[in-house]
């Protein structure tokens, strides 16, 4: 049930993280606050197809 997300920066554009999560239970898409190195601070990362 578990599926492999890319994770992509919202301001940036840059595809840093890649992480799981069930789909079962987290029909919509993950949003996570992440550290981007390009604004070395953390940013909204957000799940792509």
């Amino acid at each position: 049930m578990r599926v492999n997300v890319t994770l992509e920066c919202t301001e940036t554009g840059e595809r840093q993280y890649i992480t799981t999560k069930n789909k079962r239970n987290n029909p919509e898409r993950l949003e996570l606050k992440k550290y981007s190195p390009k604004l070395r601070r953390k940013a909204l990362f957000r799940e792509v197809k």
